[in-house]
């Protein structure tokens, strides 16, 4: 008996995934349309997944607040006070935006674009406690022996939560990579964390059910997701704080680069000691090129220039380079 159950039980998940891919499929193609209709900028990416998600966790919550008190779950109350409290971060995001959209001033000629980081580190650092607080209390649970009941609606309201959030999440990926912007991938990972409270919940309702001795496979699905939401935290910070810091920049752009001076140049000018500055809202690329040293400053100085403006035109870079005799 309890075998069939557990087969009726894996169809019903496996019908759930697959509506979630589809509909996540025919999200992004409809999202794909809004792109190229509005050619949507880094800064405009980033403030729409913001206001997107301060809505959608404002319809969450009210449907999972609206559930928890029809069905009486101060579990299910809880969690719709844990997805308002998304969008707040959300809110972070949007601000964050304004900030390092600011033009160069006096004080930072260089624009205000890092506060991108900045603010990518503040939302790791709240992922960081959202982990250990799952951690601790799966913990608790564990040693209590306890396993989560729910109600059919409660049920229902949970499904539409790990679709929606996971949605989300998928929306902030796949803006993250579009634009190269490190906080939207980090809000994505903040929308995953929901998700994967409310997909533990749900196993532990549908595993409980039908195996009432298996009462620890919520707390030990807790304890699984909260490691994974630290290694989120951990690789937002890391990448954030890299960037802060300074990086070399990859062999790929060195190539390239090279590729364009050579289909100019035919000569080898021995480009090398590159050094990428990345302010986020610009960057900025320096690097040594070695000519005869019998040239004249002004024919040096035209190449230098020439290589300055193909690189401003191909990578939307600005370039310094640097002169140094060929001996």
């Amino acid at each position: 008996m309890g075998l069939g159950y557990l087969v009726v039980a894996t169809d019903v998940i496996l019908r759930i995934c697959g509506t979630v891919k589809c509909s996540i499929d025919a999200f992004f193609l409809l999202h794909g349309t809004i792109m190229e209709v509005v050619n949507m900028t880094k800064l405009k990416a980033q403030v729409f997944e913001g206001i997107l998600s301060v809505v959608v966790n404002a319809v969450l919550f009210g449907i999972k607040f609206w559930a928890g008190l029809v069905t009486g779950s101060i579990a299910l109350i809880a969690d719709a006070w844990h997805t308002l409290s998304d969008s707040f971060t959300s809110i972070f995001v949007i601000f964050s935006a304004k900030l390092s959209s600011q033009k160069p001033d006096e004080k930072h000629p260089f624009g205000h674009g890092r506060w991108e980081q900045i603010s990518s580190i503040f939302i790791a650092f709240v992922l960081g406690i959202i982990a250990y607080d799952f951690m601790i209390n799966s913990i608790e649970r564990f040693k209590n022996r306890e396993s989560v009941v729910y109600g059919t609606l409660a049920i229902v309201v949970t499904i539409v939560s790990i679709i929606v959030k996971e949605l989300l999440a998928q929306y902030a990926f796949y803006l993250g990579r579009k634009t190269d912007n490190v906080i939207v991938k980090a809000d994505g990972w903040h929308h995953r964390s929901d998700s994967l409270s409310s997909v533990v919940v749900l196993v532990g309702i549908l595993v409980t059910k039908f195996f009432t001795e298996i009462w620890w496979m919520d707390s030990v699905l807790g304890m699984f997701c909260a490691l994974a939401i630290c290694y989120a935290a951990f690789q937002i910070m890391r990448e954030s704080i890299s960037k802060l810091l300074g990086e070399e920049p990859d062999q790929d752009l060195i190539s390239k680069i090279n590729s364009e001076i050579k289909g100019i140049y035919n000569n080898d000018l021995q480009v090398h000691h590159f050094h990428l500055h990345n302010y986020i809202t610009q960057k900025e690329i320096t690097f040594h090129i070695r000519l005869e040293k019998n040239m004249t400053i002004e024919k040096g100085h035209d190449i230098a220039s020439n290589i300055e403006s193909l690189i401003k035109e191909k990578f939307d870079m600005a370039a310094t380079v640097h002169l140094e005799p060929l001996d």
